[in-house]
C-alpha cells in the first residue's frame, strides 16, 4: 500500500480531536479484532517524541501507550536519562494491537508492511501537531515507519540523523527486547546503552 495513497483522511486540529477521529479508525483491518485504538499520550509542545512499534495487551486494555511491562521498563529508562516522561510524546507506529489468540492468552505478533504504512497516517498527523525536534525510533517497525523505508537500527544507531522539517531521528532499541533478554538472564549492558540512548536524544531535543 503506497504511502501516497493513504494520503487523504479526517483533519484535526488538536491533538484531542485527533484521538477521538483516530477511534473509528478503519484504515486496516486490525481494528476489527483489537479491543480500541490506542492513540499517542503526551504534550502538544514536546520536544521529544518516542514512537515504538503497536500497543501491547495491557495497553489494548487501558486505551493508552506503554503501560505495560515494556513501558515500565521505559520509565525507568527515562528517569535514569534525565527525561521527564510528562515532557515527552510517547505512541506507536501502529494504533491497534495485533496478536495471534493462545488459549486465553493473546500473543504478540508483528505488524506487517501494510498495516504500517496505513497507520502512517496518523503518525504523520501526531508529528504535524506535536512538532517535535527529535523523534526516538524504537525498533525497526517504528524505524521503517519514520523513514518510510526499511532500515537497520545497528547502522543508525549512536547519532542522530537529520530528518526534513529540522527535525532529528535517534535509532534505538524497543524496551521489549530488553525485557527478551531479561528472561534470558542479561540485559544489563544494553540497558545502560539504551539509557544513553536516550539522554543523547533528550540532549538534542533541548539543544
Amino acid at each position: 500500500m503506497a504511502r501516497a495513497q493513504l494520503d487523504s483522511g479526517p483533519q484535526a486540529k488538536s491533538l484531542s480531536e485527533a484521538r477521538r477521529l483516530a477511534e473509528a479508525c478503519t484504515r486496516c483491518p486490525l481494528y476489527r479484532d483489537a479491543t480500541q485504538t490506542v492513540f499517542g499520550e503526551g504534550g502538544r509542545e514536546a520536544r521529544l517524541m518516542l514512537v515504538g512499534e503497536q500497543p501491547g495487551d495491557k495497553e489494548d486494555v487501558a486505551g493508552k501507550p506503554f503501560v505495560g511491562p515494556a513501558g515500565r521498563l521505559l520509565d525507568k529508562a527515562l528517569a535514569q536519562a534525565g527525561v521527564p516522561r510528562a515532557e515527552t510524546y510517547v505512541t506507536n507506529a501502529v494504533k491497534h494491537f495485533k496478536f495471534t489468540p493462545r488459549g486465553k492468552r493473546r500473543i504478540h505478533k508483528k505488524p506487517d508492511t501494510g498495516e504500517i504504512e496505513a497507520c502512517h497516517w496518523w503518525l504523520d498527523l501526531e508529528l504535524e501537531l506535536v512538532d517535535p525536534q527529535v523523534i526516538v525510533a524504537m525498533g525497526t517497525t517504528a524505524l521503517r515507519s519514520v523513514l518510510g523505508k526499511s532500515a537497520g537500527i545497528t547502522s543508525l544507531r549512536g547519532s542522530t540523523v537529520a530528518l526534513p522539517g529540522d527535525r532529528k531521528l535517534l535509532a534505538t532499541i524497543h524496551p521489549s527486547y530488553l525485557l527478551r533478554m531479561q528472561a534470558h538472564g542479561g540485559s544489563g549492558q544494553e540497558f545502560t546503552r539504551f539509557v544513553g540512548d536516550l539522554a543523547e536524544a533528550w540532549r538534542a531535543a533541548k539543544a
